[in-house]
């Protein structure tokens, strides 16, 4: 009698690992956008300083864009990292009486969120997932 696997017992095998396969990887992705917010909230708080910084050290004024502050004097940032929902840069608003409010935004795993500054204190966004930063005293709690 040879020893070896039937062709049935082949196919119960691959049928259980593909079954087992389509368990975890909902489960990965639900991970990869965990460590996604927990990047992004980081990043924020990281540019949030850098902004204040910048404030300080160019008679009290907000860069216009977040880029200024790789050419800024003294040097805070050497490069801005890039949103990892979407891979390109993070949302930057200037607002408020004499421009004296910013919001710092990721557009979150829904891939729609935005934010602005209304009034002097008030940040909306647009979507359900928006993550960010501001000096108005409110920062997002997804």
């Amino acid at each position: 009698m040879k020893k070896g696997f039937t062709l049935i017992e082949l196919l119960i095998v691959i049928a259980v690992i593909s079954i087992l396969i389509g368990i975890a990887l909902p489960r990965f992705k639900g991970m990869q956008d965990e460590g996604n917010i927990a990047k992004s909230k980081g990043e924020l708080r990281t540019l949030k300083t850098a902004v204040e910084s910048y404030y300080i050290h160019n008679n009290n004024t907000y860069p216009s864009a977040l880029s200024s502050l790789t050419s800024a004097s003294p040097n805070i940032v050497s490069s801005i990292p890039n949103d990892p929902f979407t891979n390109t840069t993070y949302g930057y608003v200037r607002g408020g009486t004499n421009n004296k409010f910013y919001v710092i935004y990721s557009i979150g795993v829904s891939a729609s969120g935005s934010a602005t500054i209304t009034n002097d204190t008030v940040v909306e966004t647009n979507g359900t997932s928006c993550i960010y930063v501001s000096n108005t005293g409110e920062d997002s709690q997804p």
